[in-house]
């Protein structure tokens, strides 16, 4: 029940057709949840209900396989907030567990939802660009001491995984979204001003290249002084350029595509909001409901277990040249 776990307890009590049936976490007398009838400081407890019909995890990254495995073999349908887990081997384990268990898998991966993003989605699928040349991503945040605290499980290998893992996942997702699988050609990674408070870099970049042979780069850093910067993404491309940024790519910041009009496009919810820093884009009400559609009504889920890893093993590639 940590800042994740709260958000995703008050938009399944917002969702008229979800309840939050319970909650566990090992500081159990730390948290009182309207709406929950049943709190435990054991997982097993809760999972065991048979009233619970979807257990979502917002455990520390390093922990998301093993309570997910544990749902699953108990017959529950799952939602996972990012990382799915922070190897490939986890996320296979979960794959064939949830196959075994005819079980559904939901992965927050809600930067999907942003109407930003989606719109761009629709210009890729619509081919209106032509030949796609560079793709830049730039990711500029804030992370310091008021986020890695001392005996915490932000900042260390084990628990946290690293940026590309907690902060910057979801824009990984985005370029797998968007582009299908790539190929990383470069990898180059530092650690400017945390190595007093994390085990990983704080600042790295990587080069990829397309099935459609587009050249890519990604620059990050959890440097930036105070507060987050930008997130941002650039398509170079036949037909046009187009750029999206601000903290999580919700704004349009250039446009310029041969015979196309852009249109208008709503508003993004605003970012989560924590002590002392901003995560990225608030869309787990749309994670919710798409649990539910998927369940109630049989639609496709919209974050499968399979971009899951996906994601999964692109980061994983990634950071195998890190040490």
């Amino acid at each position: 029940m940590g800042h994740i776990g709260k958000r995703h307890a008050q938009e399944i009590n917002s969702n008229p057709f979800s309840e939050l049936i319970g909650y566990s976490d090992p500081q159990i007398h730390e948290f009182q949840i309207n709406g929950s009838t049943f709190c435990s400081s054991s997982i097993e407890d809760l999972i065991s209900s048979k009233s619970v019909d979807v257990v979502n995890v917002c455990t520390p990254n390093g922990l998301h396989a093993e309570h997910a495995l544990i749902a699953l073999n108990h017959g529950k349908h799952v939602i996972i907030e990012k990382p799915m887990t922070l190897s490939t081997k986890e996320a296979k384990l979960l794959t064939e567990s949830a196959m075994q268990n005819d079980r559904k898998v939901f992965c927050v991966m809600q930067n999907r939802y942003s109407p930003v993003v989606q719109w761009l989605k629709s210009v890729l699928d619509e081919k209106v660009l032509g030949e796609i040349y560079n793709i830049h991503i730039q990711c500029a945040w804030n992370r310091d001491d008021r986020y890695y605290k001392p005996n915490h499980w932000h900042g260390t290998l084990e628990l946290d995984g690293g940026p590309l893992y907690t902060q910057f996942s979801h824009f990984i997702d985005v370029i797998y979204w968007l582009f299908g699988s790539v190929e990383i050609t470069y990898t180059e990674f530092f650690n400017f001003n945390h190595k007093h408070n994390t085990e990983f870099e704080d600042s790295g970049r990587f080069h990829f290249i397309t099935q459609q042979m587009a050249q890519g780069s990604f620059h990050y850093t959890t440097s930036v002084y105070n507060r987050n910067l930008e997130s941002s993404l650039q398509i170079i491309a036949q037909n046009g350029s187009i750029q999206i940024g601000g903290q999580y790519m919700n704004h349009v910041n250039y446009c310029d595509i041969k015979n196309y009009v852009p249109p208008s496009l709503p508003e993004s919810p605003a970012p989560n909001q924590y002590p002392g820093y901003q995560g990225s884009a608030s869309n787990h009400a749309q994670v919710i409901q798409n649990c539910i559609d998927v369940l109630n009504h049989n639609q496709p889920i919209d974050t499968p277990i399979s971009d899951g890893f996906e994601v999964v093993k692109l980061i994983e590639t990634i950071y195998l040249k890190r040490f």
